[in-house]
């Protein structure tokens, strides 16, 4: 199957070029870039050094795939969406532009233009666990954002058992790829370099998705922390009635036990005891564990996974792999290093 990536030039398309070189069922035919034109792929991303021969194109160029993934910013997929669908018949959305179906709660944490709304009916959402069988098939599919991605799976099961009571305070921590490739003030070295930024105390865009998915009264507040890649984030949940531990592992392992790419951290050792993003980096695993106190009633669940990768373009391919009906884990395999 022939694959196009549409705005390459960044972290995200980067990653999913990685990915989609490796894909046992797709070649990759073109990867645009306005800024980055005529110049081969390793100049931009080295790690791509004897993988590809490609060059970067202009959007113009690409004039047939049979798929098309879109890694381009807020607005750009919504003001083009009429062009890719005369070049390819399927189109993975990575931006945010087509995640959030209520009307009210874009308004609230999205600015710009509304989706239309012919288009967004088209759109399945790209979380695999929550939306397997709706993906079957898919040809058109949002990819959820990287933070969010993280919250829903930490709070679904528990809301979904009806155990959330109340509002929840999601605590997420990101790694400075997550502002992207373009630099700013807040991502410049002497600026960045061993700070601990409160970034969105109030009011974070991925409030949107996690109340969507799960419908769950959500805060949350985002730290930059001095890291590249990942996300932990820390959910901090009162039961709507007292819960054992035992119960708790119960309600994950029928959510998520069965699945690739959620693992379930329950280790005695205090140094890996809880999700850690940093031996994630480069896979497309979410690491879920939980804490609970000796009353039952305060609960925190903790859950890490590359922005990137689980957080982005993995997530995307995972997606488009149970849309076409082939293995799962095509092309997502890594297992992670340790140290890094």
């Amino acid at each position: 199957m022939r694959a196009a990536v549409i705005g390459g030039g960044g972290y995200i398309g980067g990653e999913l070029v990685r990915l989609l070189l490796q894909h046992p069922e797709i070649e990759l035919t073109h990867v645009t870039s306005s800024k980055h034109s005529g110049r081969p792929l390793r100049s931009v991303h080295p790690n791509l050094r004897d993988q590809t021969d490609l060059v970067f194109v202009p959007d113009e160029e690409v004039t047939s795939a049979d798929v098309v993934f879109l890694a381009v910013p807020h607005g750009a997929a919504i003001a083009s969406m009429d062009r890719w669908a005369s070049v390819a018949p399927r189109i993975v959305d990575l931006s945010a532009d087509h995640r959030i179906v209520d009307d009210s709660l874009r308004e609230q944490y999205y600015r710009g233009q509304a989706p239309d709304p012919g288009w967004l009916a088209k759109f399945v959402r790209g979380i695999p666990e929550l939306h397997r069988d709706e993906l079957r098939g898919a040809s058109h599919i949002s990819v959820a954002g990287c933070m969010a991605n993280a919250g829903i799976l930490a709070l679904h099961p528990l809301a979904a058992a009806g155990l959330i009571d109340g509002p929840v305070q999601v605590d997420a921590r990101t790694g400075s790829s997550g502002g992207g490739r373009t630099p700013d003030e807040g991502s410049h070295h002497p600026e960045r370099s061993g700070a601990l930024r409160m970034a969105k105390p109030h009011g974070h865009r991925h409030i949107a998705e996690i109340r969507q998915s799960t419908g769950a009264h959500v805060h949350m507040s985002v730290t930059a922390i001095e890291a590249v890649r990942g996300v932990q984030v820390v959910c901090r949940v009162t039961p709507s009635r007292r819960v054992s531990e035992r119960e708790l592992w119960s309600v994950f392992r029928a959510a998520y036990g069965n699945e690739p790419f959620v693992r379930l951290v329950r280790e005695r050792s205090a140094l890996h005891r809880l999700p850690e993003p940093k031996i994630l980096s480069g896979t497309n695993y979410c690491d879920i564990g939980f804490a609970l106190n000796a009353d039952g009633d305060h609960l925190v669940v903790v859950a890490a996974l590359d922005n990137l990768v689980k957080g982005g373009a993995g997530n995307a391919v995972h997606c488009f792999n149970i849309a076409s009906g082939w293995d799962e884990a095509a092309g997502l395999r890594f297992a992670g290093l340790h140290p890094v």
